[in-house]
């Protein structure tokens, strides 16, 4: 992992990378999502719409967006939103499907089926041997429709409408159906991924479709490929960002360092990674940049350590209590505000920290600001983990 004198790269250094390998820079901006993807190697996808903003803040043809990522998503199929990393919802180039399955997936379908078997045992339901039959039937009704919605596999098959008591007796006592809690089980396991949603690109209600074939991999190759794209679009980070990231235990993310031969490099505080080859002096963007970027966006939430970029004074104001970030403001390179919109479909801004802001800043924030409307349009955009200065701004 690199061995003798170590090169420093500051703060001004990495907010230089982040601006072109991020494509937020007016100059690196893509062609279509597929290449967005591909350059943030996974776009948050819990949110559906953060997919959406993430992708549009980063094209050169912003009034592209919704069409351009629809077709990406439901007809061409070369972007996937499945489970990732900490069991979370990404879009990712369906190219890196095998990838995250074998890297991060398969870890985590083993203890949500384990915990979906012990919830049932607990409340008296079916054994594995019926859930395997429901799977099954499932599955196989899935890939007759095509995508479907829970509600239209559980008219093919009815067991899937079972219920169950979760925690019985204790105060967060619920009723599961198995419908919901399988085919989270599987998208983990990578049989299915999320599907065409049933409203717009805001919609959170979606269809279930079949997942990409893809073949099974090591696990430890996998994890070094996953490291590898991730450390060349946000390199340099540190053992704990990428702990973070990826889930995995920090044994697996030094192998899969030491795999890669990735290099050590001096940060402020502490020491970071890049990939081979990638420690020497990046040049800038050449010219001062803004953006908006949605709640949940990958490039706000890509590392754990984000004092380089994030003052935290302004957390309080910017993450909800679960640690998700809102609407963020950049200038070159750092948060410095929050935006959010109005019922009347208004963007709205502000800066939290003023610090080198200049008029200039503030012109090419407004500019920002209308674009983001100008293809946003009609369409009315509420975070599904809201913050305090976004509802602030958006009542």
């Amino acid at each position: 992992m690199g061995e003798g004198a170590r090169r420093h790269i500051d703060a001004t250094e990495r907010r230089d990378r982040l601006a072109l390998r991020h494509r937020l820079a007016a100059a690196t901006r893509a062609e279509g999502p597929e290449e967005v993807a591909g350059s943030l190697v996974a776009l948050h996808g819990t949110d559906p719409a953060t997919v959406h903003l993430a992708v549009g803040a980063r094209l050169a043809d912003a009034a592209k967006t919704v069409g351009e990522t629809e077709r990406a998503l439901y007809d061409d199929g070369t972007l996937v939103r499945m489970h990732g990393m900490r069991n979370t919802v990404f879009v990712f180039p369906t190219e890196l499907t095998a990838v995250v399955h074998a890297s991060t997936g398969r870890t985590v379908a083993a203890r949500e089926r384990a915990r979906l078997l012990k919830n049932m045992a607990e409340a008296g339901a079916p054994d594995a041997a019926w859930l395997t039959e429901v799977e099954e039937s499932a599955l196989a009704a899935l890939a007759r429709r095509g995508q479907a919605t829970a509600a239209e596999l559980a008219r093919d098959e009815p067991r899937l409408k079972e219920q169950y008591v979760y925690a019985a007796g204790k105060s967060y006592e619920g009723v599961h159906t198995v419908s919901t809690q399988l085919l989270r089980v599987l998208g983990a396991e990578g049989k299915v991924v999320r599907g065409r949603p049933l409203g717009s690109w805001t919609s959170s209600q979606f269809r279930w479709a079949p997942a990409p074939e893809h073949p099974e991999l090591d696990p430890g190759e996998a994890q070094a490929e996953l490291l590898r794209r991730w450390l060349a679009a946000c390199g340099p980070a540190t053992e704990d960002d990428l702990k973070w990231w990826t889930g995995w235990r920090v044994t697996e993310v030094r192998r899969a360092l030491t795999a890669i031969d990735a290099e050590a490099v001096s940060l402020d505080g502490g020491t970071g990674y890049v990939v081979a080859g990638d420690a020497g002096p990046v040049a800038g963007p050449g010219e001062p940049w803004a953006a908006l970027l949605p709640a949940l966006d990958p490039t706000a939430m890509g590392w754990q350590q984000r004092d380089w970029y994030l003052a935290p004074e302004l957390r309080p104001a910017l993450f909800d209590r679960s640690g998700n970030v809102g609407p963020t403001v950049w200038w070159n390179g750092r948060v410095i505000g929050g935006w959010a919109q109005r019922p009347d479909g208004e963007i709205v801004w502000r800066l939290l920290d003023t610090e080198g802001v200049g008029r200039d800043a503030e012109t090419a924030i407004g500019a920002e600001a209308e674009r983001l409307a100008s293809w946003v349009a009609t369409t009315r955009i509420t975070p599904r983990f809201r913050t305090p200065l976004e509802r602030e701004l958006s009542a």
